[in-house]
């Protein structure tokens, strides 16, 4: 069991790291899971007993009997998305009244912010400019109205007078954009209004104050995990903006959308994919458009658990993930479908960058610089095992070891874990 009693879990790359399948790892010796930010646009997948299970909102230690599972403050709730997966938890767990709680203060997703994310983004393609990439999921509009202080919170929705009023004063901000600049439908509020309160109905049994539980949880000895999605380069404030998501996906964000303060953190991990990914647009200097992106994306099965999009592929970059080192503060990292690498019979890195003509190894702030960054890559030896039966760290192939210490040498920080498979079982771990 690990000595760490308070872990945050991040991604480290463009997300689709696998941060799921190392939380449900993770979750065996942990009795508290909590997502600390992001919405139903991140998709967290699980392997457990031979089924797939894809979690958007709840904490992907809800595959655990006994675990407390946490929707923190920092998050945007679908509702109707939630329910689903909900119901979707085959068979359900007997005590999930008792084991999920969503904050009072995590902001509700409402349908006129997914048709406004939809009409933003036509909107910006329709007149040549670039598009984000969204997942049309409402999430940008939903922190818009939030730190805008005019959201509505889970709380709200058990609260008819505050919801009718709130709700009234949206729709006639809302219906005026919907009306005037995009010529779309306004929304009916007696329709809405009702429906919303179905809503409410639903949360009631799980809403709960997050701070306390969370500290109640620390006081009484138990273990924590703090939950992330989406990723480091998505990262609203230190990602490739404007192509990030709406939220904090870094470690410090989970002290504020999990409540909880920085100092009580004894382990950073960053979840980091033996190659790259990314989803949607904006700069990804590695990418590869021929055989062997294709083959990563195929072998990897690198299609998005919330679009179905296929991913674009390529090298690991170097340069970006320890940019990512450094601003989580990372102390240990989880490597996940190494499998995948298995059978090429070179393994390119990404060591540096060539922007305009002069040779960089730290990550330009601008997404711009970015975008016209060359990788400069360093050529290690591949394997032709299939490494999916190894379980201990010496059962790696060497070829297959020397990729693992090249990392931990060009990041100063040591892997922990390594994925070899989609199942929890497929696991080398190492003293995690």
């Amino acid at each position: 069991m690990s000595s760490y009693r308070v872990q945050v879990l991040v991604g480290a790359q463009w997300g689709d790291e696998g941060k799921g399948r190392v939380v449900d790892v993770l979750a065996r010796d942990i009795d508290v899971v909590v997502r600390f930010q992001g919405g139903a646009n991140a998709g967290h997948t699980v392997v457990a007993g031979g089924r797939k299970h894809v979690f958007h909102l709840l904490p992907s230690g809800m595959l655990y009997p006994n675990r407390i599972c946490i929707i923190g403050n920092g998050l945007v709730v679908d509702p109707e998305q939630l329910s689903n997966e909900i119901d979707e938890l085959d068979p359900k767990p007997e005590s999930i009244g008792t084991r999920l709680v969503v904050s009072y203060g995590a902001h509700i997703v409402m349908p006129y912010h997914k048709k406004l994310d939809l009409l933003a983004e036509r909107a910006r393609s329709d007149r040549g400019s670039s598009v984000i990439g969204t997942t049309g999921r409402g999430i940008g509009p939903c922190y818009v109205d939030k730190y805008n202080r005019s959201g509505i919170r889970a709380e709200d929705l058990v609260s008819r007078d505050i919801l009718e009023k709130k709700l009234r004063d949206n729709l006639d901000e809302k219906n005026k954009i919907f009306e005037k600049i995009y010529d779309s439908e306004p929304f009916d509020f007696d329709e809405l209004f009702k429906q919303a309160l179905g809503w409410g109905e639903f949360l009631a049994p799980y809403l709960g104050d997050s701070t306390l539980e969370i500290d109640a949880s620390l006081s009484a000895g138990k273990r924590v995990l703090f939950e992330g999605a989406q990723a480091t380069l998505l990262d609203i404030d230190h990602g490739t903006y404007p192509f990030v998501t709406s939220s904090s996906c870094v470690s410090g964000g989970a002290s504020i959308g999990g409540a909880l303060g920085p100092g009580r953190f004894d382990r950073v991990i960053g979840v980091v994919k033996a190659y790259c990914t990314r989803v949607g647009e904006g700069p990804f200097p590695t990418e590869d458009l021929g055989e062997t992106g294709e083959h990563l994306r195929q072998k990897g099965a690198e299609f998005g658990a919330t679009t179905g999009r296929p991913r674009r592929c390529g090298w690991l970059d170097l340069v970006a993930l320890n940019y990512a080192v450094k601003v989580n503060g990372m102390d240990t990292i989880a490597l996940t479908k190494l499998d995948v690498l298995s059978g090429l019979s070179e393994i390119k890195v990404c060591a540096a960058y060539e922007i305009d003509g002069q040779k960089r190894s730290v990550f330009p702030s601008s997404a711009a610089i970015i975008g016209g960054a060359r990788p400069i890559y360093s050529g290690l030896k591949g394997w032709d095992a299939d490494i999916s039966a190894c379980r201990k760290f010496g059962d790696l192939p060497t070829e297959a070891r020397e990729y693992v210490r090249f990392i931990e040498e060009s990041t100063s920080v040591r892997v922990g874990l390594i994925g070899v498979g989609p199942g929890r079982e497929d696991t080398v771990s190492i003293d995690f």
